[in-house]
């Protein structure tokens, strides 16, 4: 994690004081919700901001970098678009990245959002961390299914829940507060993805691997490493093709690796003029154009690429961070997440 630069940049906010911001959660008529828009977890903007092709701010939830209360998404790490409600997982921000926020401020909710603003339903408490019964620590990525429920991934528990819309932890991978690689063990893990024929793929970040596991006896039945390549998989997500798509934040790139783990893809986020050397790419989906969208995290920008590696769009500024309420293009601060409304290739869709 940048922490200097983060730093930074609450400074020079707080230099100017409080900034105008939005009210709670607000839309502009007749464009939210519309298929092709895009839902940016703004991570250390503590907010979740949905945006035409243009960059135009059309829905916005949460107050901004400078607002610590439960009326924002503090650190923000995840968001997809369930029917007209939002999903967002609202991670914390650590300690020591923000000087105004110096002990670090958790969150620890998984949020449905409606339109409105309004919470419709939650798992995790505002501020608390824990592994009790509506609990959480550092949850990372949640994922909507068919069935209603939820599955989050409580990363600082090292753990994959699945939980319905009445809070029962319905399945569990990884074993609660242990970090390891054995049977039914994760390292930091940081998506979870409901696949086809039921079982579960996770980008376990901290193993440095991509594993596929079958839900019923936990066993893992694939494992991709891009043959041992892998540093700090940040999300996976399995595509039509059978190719595995993985944000790889730690090689600063996005790949495709086939079913015997060969990289069959590869998109560096560092290579241009003027980038962080290390913008952590965090979030990667392949859209059904077969364009890819890439959260390029410390890069402070969500770009739009094509196949062949042309770069189609950009949202925010390279490596400057910075916020506004109107559109994407006056800034984002290390947007952790993004999806396309209505066009997204993973086996379990928004």
């Amino acid at each position: 994690m940048n922490m200097q630069k983060i730093a930074a940049f609450a400074v020079t906010l707080g230099a100017f004081g409080s900034l105008a911001a939005p009210a709670l959660a607000w839309t502009v008529p007749g464009t939210f919700n519309q298929p092709g828009n895009i839902l940016i977890a703004d991570q250390f903007n503590n907010r979740v901001i949905e945006i035409d092709k243009k960059g135009e701010i059309v829905w916005s939830w949460g107050l901004g970098p400078h607002d610590f209360s439960a009326n924002s998404a503090l650190g923000v790490n995840d968001t997809e678009r369930v029917g007209q409600d939002t999903l967002m997982a609202a991670t914390g921000i650590p300690p020591k990245v923000d000087p105004f926020c110096k002990k670090g401020c958790p969150d620890n909710r998984v949020m449905l959002v409606d339109p409105g603003g309004n919470i419709v339903w939650q798992y995790g408490q505002f501020g608390v961390s824990g592994s009790g019964p509506n609990e959480l620590d550092a949850p990372v990525q949640a994922t909507w299914t068919p069935n209603k429920t939820v599955y989050i991934t409580d990363q600082s528990n090292q753990r994959i829940i699945e939980v319905d819309m009445k809070n029962n932890i319905l399945w569990q991978y990884g074993t609660t507060g242990v970090a390891g690689s054995g049977f039914d063990e994760l390292n930091s893990p940081n998506s979870a993805e409901l696949l086809d024929n039921g079982n579960i793929l996770i980008a376990d970040e901290g193993n440095n691997r991509v594993i596929e596991v079958d839900k019923a006896t936990k066993n893992v039945v694939a494992t991709f490493t891009a043959q041992g390549t892998l540093n700090g998989p940040a999300f996976a997500s399995l595509l039509p093709s059978g190719q595995i798509l993985i944000a790889d934040g730690g090689n600063n790139r996005v790949i495709a690796v086939d079913k015997s783990d060969n990289v069959k893809f590869q998109y560096v986020t560092n290579a241009q003029a003027g980038s962080n050397p290390n913008p952590a790419p965090s979030q990667a989906v392949k859209t059904m154009k077969g364009d890819i969208v890439i959260s390029d995290q410390f890069n402070d920008r969500v770009i739009v690429i094509n196949m062949a590696q042309k770069l189609l769009a950009q949202y925010g500024t390279l490596d400057v961070a910075g916020y506004g309420t109107t559109s994407a293009q006056q800034g984002l601060f290390a947007p952790y997440a993004t999806k396309v409304i209505g066009d997204y290739t993973g086996l379990t869709p928004p």
